[in-house]
């Protein structure tokens, strides 16, 4: 007992001595903001989110109108033979002049779910969703198949700004739930082979609107 009371004896001195005499920091003083830490945008921020999305296994459309982006789903949805559509979307589908899906109430019975989001971060090619936006906590997990529905105004540089953007928008009320999706669900959770679909939605889609 008495050694073991040393030893520990021991060691608070030497902790004592440290704080008593600090050892300089060997490397420069953090940034205090975020963005210092990388470099900022050089180009435009529908082109860098469209890469680092892509790079994520997204599928990236950008569409000059509305009208622009009601036909490329429906090409779109034509060609993968989705038979049901879910959407929290308000006006959304009585929006379309013609719709070759089903719309369905109950996103479980989904081919496809489409949501909007808070915004589009450039820097990680990520979808910043949350409890508030149309879509809520299910939309953009429960159907095999997420589409993302954005416009310009919604892009943004890094999380930092999509976070700054949140608080002025919400004030004190911020949603219960907000999280950013960076592509298809995937893990390397068994045998570390890498699996897509697994926990969430195997093919994300991302519809940018010019307006």
């Amino acid at each position: 007992m008495k050694k073991g009371s040393d030893s520990k004896s021991i060691i608070l001195k030497n902790i004592q001595q440290a704080l008593q005499q600090p050892v300089p920091v060997p490397f420069d003083v953090p940034p205090t903001h975020p963005t210092e830490l990388y470099q900022s945008q050089q180009d435009d921020l529908a082109v860098v989110f469209a890469e680092q999305f892509t790079g994520l296994q997204g599928k990236f459309f950008y569409c000059p109108t509305e009208t622009t982006w009601q036909e490329q789903f429906i090409e779109l949805a034509t060609a993968r033979n989705w038979k049901k559509c879910y959407t929290d979307i308000e006006g959304l589908t009585k929006s379309w002049t013609s719709f070759p899906l089903e719309w369905v109430t109950e996103v479980e019975q989904a081919d496809v779910s489409i949501t909007g989001c808070e915004s589009l971060v450039a820097r990680t090619g990520s979808l910043l969703l949350s409890s508030a936006d149309a879509g809520g906590r299910t939309g953009s997990v429960y159907a095999p198949i997420h589409v993302c529905v954005a416009y310009q105004h919604q892009l943004v540089y890094d999380i930092a700004e999509a976070l700054e953007q949140m608080e002025a928008k919400y004030k004190n009320k911020l949603p219960s739930f907000f999280t950013l999706a960076t592509g298809p669900s995937r893990t390397a959770d068994i045998e570390k082979t890498l699996v897509v679909g697994v926990h969430g939605p195997k093919e994300v889609y991302c519809f940018l609107i010019d307006t």
